[in-house]
């Protein structure tokens, strides 16, 4: 993992899905802890004091008092802050380079590009 700049990072799991897939490849950003490099929808790479060794791929949520409440977009297949408390948030993703490369925007939001009907002049 980079220290600085960019490297990228092998989704495994379901707990993203249906936006991120097992075996989806992300483009994350390093470091994370610029002061607005972490934005509430993102997608981003964490660590759990209680589980230091791993890195997991969740959406951050909001800032809490020791780190960011974070969550899987399956909420039935996701550890996350809701049984693992705050989480460090080490790394922003912003790209999705394998399958389908795309950028990354937050949740809610779409990539205009991507969205149903874009370009379709209505």
């Amino acid at each position: 993992m980079s220290r600085l700049g960019w490297a990228r990072v092998l989704v495994c799991g379901p707990s993203m899905s249906p936006d991120l897939a097992d075996g989806d490849v992300l483009l994350v950003r390093f470091p994370a802890d610029a002061p607005s490099a972490t934005r509430s929808g993102d997608v981003v790479l964490v660590r759990w004091t209680v589980r230091p060794a791993q890195l997991s791929v969740k959406r951050a949520v909001r800032a809490v008092p020791g780190g960011w409440e974070v969550r899987g977009d399956n909420r039935f297949g996701s550890t996350d802050s809701r049984q693992l408390g705050p989480a460090e948030v080490v790394g922003v993703a912003r790209w999705r380079l394998w399958p389908r490369p795309r950028r990354l925007g937050r949740a809610g939001q779409r990539n205009r590009r991507t969205a149903p009907g874009a370009g379709q002049g209505r």
